[in-house]
């Protein structure tokens, strides 16, 4: 016999939850914060989760307070006899910081891993990490889910011709390779140079793009600056659309801006983080309730995931 479920959100992915719990077929748990006047809160389960099954989304995209929020919800339900507590985190911030590439830095993702299971998560659930190494940081089990089996769809039902798939950097490329492979699709690959972070110093195209229609594949976007970049030299170079397709919608400095003027006709993003501009006509959100939705209830059935992973 399973254990009663009990899903609760962070404040920051409350709108994903929400619809997440709704596909899941249950109701959101009961949480409310104290919050001090010094800016310290404290999170408190409203509801017994003694002996349950506890799932708590959301994604940790800054500011801090959304980590914070995660790890003092799952030390909650640890010290309230949860029997398993899954930490859904579709966004896992930190994951750029995912070895030393110089000295004296730190490995954030590495030391998100740890407070995470410090904390007293014995499940992590997430989607498309920046680097898949990250999985190996973890000393439980970890439900690593791409958001390709959502983009597959949306991508069959544009009824492109003569279509190209693009990766932005040398570090995409096998993700574009994967895509390409299943859609059966031409692959190209933007090299760029940077010699520090969120500025591009140099890029060019490897690959012919005449006449074709381009779909730019990333795991997120942060301030747009390489996407459209990318898309001006795709433009240049003969091909007849470009657009982008990401899974994580990170949207920093004048990432906006950056796209509504851009060359991209359209870009394509999940709510695994909310939008905090919705005017921009080009960007197109499609949900990914349906895929943790789906997943959460297979774990929770002990059901084989492996079907979720289109690619």
């Amino acid at each position: 016999m399973n254990s009663p479920v009990h899903i609760f959100s962070t404040r920051g992915s409350i709108v994903l939850a929400e619809k997440i719990s709704e596909y899941y077929g249950l109701p959101l748990g009961n949480i409310k914060f104290l919050d001090f006047s010094d800016g310290e809160y404290q999170p408190c389960l409203e509801e017994s989760v003694r002996g349950s099954r506890v799932f708590i989304i959301g994604s940790t995209f800054p500011p801090a307070d959304n980590l914070m929020e995660m790890l003092l919800m799952i030390d909650a339900a640890k010290r309230a006899s949860a029997k398993k507590i899954t930490a859904v985190i579709p966004y896992y911030g930190l994951a750029r910081q995912d070895r030393k590439d110089k000295p004296r830095v730190p490995i954030g993702a590495k030391l998100v891993a740890n407070l995470i299971m410090a904390a007293g998560a014995t499940r992590l659930m997430t989607m498309d990490l920046h680097a898949d190494q990250i999985q190996g940081f973890f000393e439980i089990p970890v439900d690593h889910l791409f958001a390709s089996t959502i983009f597959i769809d949306y991508i069959h039902s544009l009824k492109l011709d003569d279509l190209t798939i693009a990766s932005p950097d040398m570090g995409g490329a096998k993700r574009a390779r994967s895509y390409a492979s299943y859609l059966t699709a031409e692959v190209v690959i933007c090299y760029k140079e940077r010699k520090k972070a969120n500025n591009v110093d140099y890029m060019t195209l490897i690959g012919d793009v005449s006449d074709r229609n381009v779909i730019l594949i990333d795991d997120m976007i942060d301030t747009a600056g390489t996407l459209t970049k990318a898309a001006d030299i795709i433009m240049d170079a003969g091909a007849k659309s470009v657009r982008a397709m990401a899974t994580h919608p990170v949207f920093s400095g004048g990432a906006y801006d950056r796209i509504r003027d851009s060359k991209l006709e359209e870009v394509i993003v999940t709510d695994s983080i909310p939008l905090k501009n919705t005017s921009i006509s080009k960007i197109k959100v499609l949900t990914c309730a349906p895929l943790f939705g789906e997943v959460m209830k297979l774990v929770h059935n002990q059901d084989s995931i492996a079907k979720k992973f289109v690619i």
